[in-house]
């Protein structure tokens, strides 16, 4: 397989540190750290009483250089997402520092989030300051990779033995609109020539001629094309194939078409394979898929919709996940038996009053008078998703999860669940928390939050699971940093904005610890979990 699109001369690309660094003895250093581990932080604010301002990358470095105020002690305050500094006597938060040239000066804040910020994935200038101050970086293209200032919403997999990565929107540095058909690059795994985890990715992008990353869905059809629910699956002939739920859009309030995607190694790009109306899947929306086992047979399950409510499978065999007939759902109602509907329950009170079972999509509905038809199963499908409910550790709020992933953890032997709320308490999109549950559909346990980014959005976490380290204890997510949705006031925080953050969790923190789920207090959680318990 072609599994080296990098485009651009190796030469060029050893050239950037180099270039970037002149004059590195020129920058006064300060390098904000967590006061718990010493480790660098990304994305701190730093401000001078002239309002100069500055945010420390992936090193937690920030190079500063400002004629007039270089060998004067100058006063910076600080601030970032999760982390409190000292007050002063004052009550300012920050701290004066004799700013001298080719020096340095450490800052030290304690982590108030549990999650730790690790570093930005994507985006121009991940290691900035650290290349301007010449502090070694752990990654190939510090300054720039494939020409993206900006990506959306992660998904990957496994592939060929390495990590396959796609985003959506993705922004470039030549003009203020970038590609809307899905992104990708390769990186290596940990321990199979790839950085450890805790470090960084390396990311070789799929790139044009022009070296910015190029479109992996690149159809002629108007409109934008977002992929998930991206998996693996071999073939009947042996070969590994990636398989994905497409979206086709104009805009973000329309929906033109959903369906299916096949990758294509000859031409690096993904190829519709199955195309349909806008609503015509069982649920619009796949999310992420993981593995599950389940009496001895091997499934696809998809965190949707939402990831409190796993209800798609589909078998993990070639011939099933490429008929969207052969998806299962995890439904209430019953499967059409010869033109009848054998053993339906209606719904009652908000509640459902029968038992949860999975059931192939292409048997719920059929065509014909007195039949339930395709748009009637599907809008039943959507009713039922109402009915779950989760609730915050302590204070017995309810959180409504917005999006996320769920996969089983060795550690805990438990599953865990990590999503962002939408309406949290200090940001409408920016608050993620963490669940697990005995079973991949539940019951989730009172959900506690791990990391949150007040006035800004964080959404669509995703845990990398092959990333985990110490038999599953620290586990790895990211998410999409960005002003949208948010009430930033329009004021993007620079290189940050519309970019993947990466986070580190430690599962033996004790604020980790949850309450047992009350399964009288949750009845239809209740039934999920006897319907869908798992093996692994």
């Amino acid at each position: 397989m072609k599994h080296h699109p990098f485009l651009l001369p190796t030469f060029f690309l050893l050239l950037i540190p180099s270039l970037l660094s002149a004059g590195q003895g020129e920058y006064f250093q300060v390098r904000v750290v967590d006061e718990a581990t010493g480790r660098g932080i990304p994305m701190v604010k730093l401000t001078t009483t002239s309002n100069v301002v500055g945010y420390t990358d992936s090193n937690g470095v920030y190079a500063f250089l400002e004629p007039g105020l270089m060998e004067t002690r100058v006063f910076f305050s600080i601030e970032s997402p999760g982390y409190s500094y000292p007050k002063d006597g004052f009550g300012s938060v920050g701290k004066a520092l004799l700013t001298t040239p080719g020096a340095s000066a450490e800052l030290r804040m304690k982590r108030e989030n549990i999650a730790e910020r690790l570093y930005r994935v994507t985006g121009q200038g991940i290691y900035r300051d650290s290349v301007l101050a010449g502090v070694p970086v752990p990654i190939a293209h510090p300054g720039i990779n494939g020409l993206v200032v900006g990506q959306d919403s992660v998904d990957n997999a496994i592939y060929g033995g390495r990590l396959f990565w796609m985003w959506g929107d993705t922004g470039r540095a030549a003009y203020p609109l970038g590609h809307f058909k899905m992104a990708g690059a390769f990186s290596d795994l940990p321990g199979a020539g790839g950085l450890a985890p805790g470090q960084g990715v390396d990311l070789e992008y799929f790139v044009d001629a022009d070296g910015f990353s190029r479109p992996t869905c690149p159809w002629p059809d108007e409109g934008l094309i977002w992929l998930e629910g991206l998996l693996t699956q071999v073939d009947e002939q042996g070969r590994e194939r990636m398989v994905a739920r497409f979206a086709r859009l104009k805009g973000l309030s329309e929906t033109l078409e959903r369906g299916l995607v096949l990758w294509n190694d000859e031409t690096q790009a993904f190829d519709p394979i199955y195309r349909t109306g806008p609503n015509d899947l069982p649920y619009p929306d796949f999310g992420h898929a993981f593995p599950v086992r389940v009496e001895g047979r091997d499934y696809h399950y998809f965190a949707t919709p939402f990831p409190l409510a796993v209800r798609l499978r589909v078998p993990a065999e070639f011939a099933a996940v490429t008929d969207i007939d052969r998806y299962e759902v995890l439904t209430t109602l019953a499967p059409l038996e010869g033109g009848v509907i054998r053993g339906e329950v209606e719904s009652a009170g908000g509640d459902v009053a029968g038992d949860y079972h999975w059931v192939r999509f292409g048997d719920l509905y059929g065509e014909g008078p007195g039949l339930r038809s395709r748009r009637d199963a599907i809008d039943a499908l959507a009713q039922e998703k109402k009915t779950l409910r989760l609730v915050e550790a302590g204070s017995g709020a309810k959180v409504e999860p917005h999006g996320g992933s769920v996969f089983f953890n060795r550690h805990l032997d438990q599953w865990v669940m990590i999503f962002n709320r939408i309406g949290g308490d200090d940001s409408f999109l920016g608050e993620v928390y963490y669940s697990t549950a005995p079973s991949p559909v539940g019951p989730w346990r009172p959900a506690v939050k791990i990391a949150t980014h007040p006035e800004y959005s964080f959404y669509n976490p995703k845990q990398h699971p092959y990333f985990d380290e110490a038999d599953g204890r620290l586990i790895y997510f990211e998410g999409t940093y960005s002003m949208a949705f948010s009430k930033s006031n329009g004021r993007p925080v620079p290189r940050y904005d519309y970019n993947q953050l990466m986070y580190r969790l430690d599962l033996s923190d004790p604020r980790l610890a949850l309450q047992e789920a009350d399964f009288d207090a949750y009845p239809v959680a209740a039934r999920l979990f006897e319907a869908g318990t798992a093996g692994r």
